[in-house]
């Protein structure tokens, strides 16, 4: 069973930055995209962030301030988010689309952690 384990959430001032990171955890493995989603209170889940091996797509929102990046020795992504401000307080969903023997092209979830801006 292919699991999904975030950390890097936290408080932070505008303009400040924080790292999330995620792994994702089973025998057989490959990641087929990779990214990160975000939930703010009262509005839908948004996508952030999406590495496909091929490319590299971001909100607009984001877009300059926000870097995706994955290594797949690890089974891991990572979002480095720069010159945050107080619209990015949303929690972050770590997202795989993974390939296992059973089933070859999965979507998987992490549990989310909490990003807050304070200005």
């Amino acid at each position: 069973q292919v699991q999904l384990a975030e950390s890097g959430g936290g408080l932070v001032q505008a303009e400040g930055s924080l790292r999330l990171s995620c792994v994702a955890s089973a025998n057989l493995l490959r990641v087929n995209r990779m990214g990160w989603y975000r939930q703010a209170p009262g509005k839908p889940r948004e996508l952030v962030a999406v590495d496909t091996g091929r490319a590299k797509n971001y909100a607009d929102s984001v877009k300059g301030r926000f870097l995706i990046s994955r290594d797949d020795d690890k089974h891991s992504a990572y979002l480095y988010m720069n010159e945050l401000k107080p619209e990015d307080t949303a929690v972050y969903y770590c997202y795989a689309n993974i390939w296992t023997p059973s089933r070859p092209s999965g979507d998987y979830w992490g549990q989310g952690t909490q990003v807050t801006v304070s200005s």
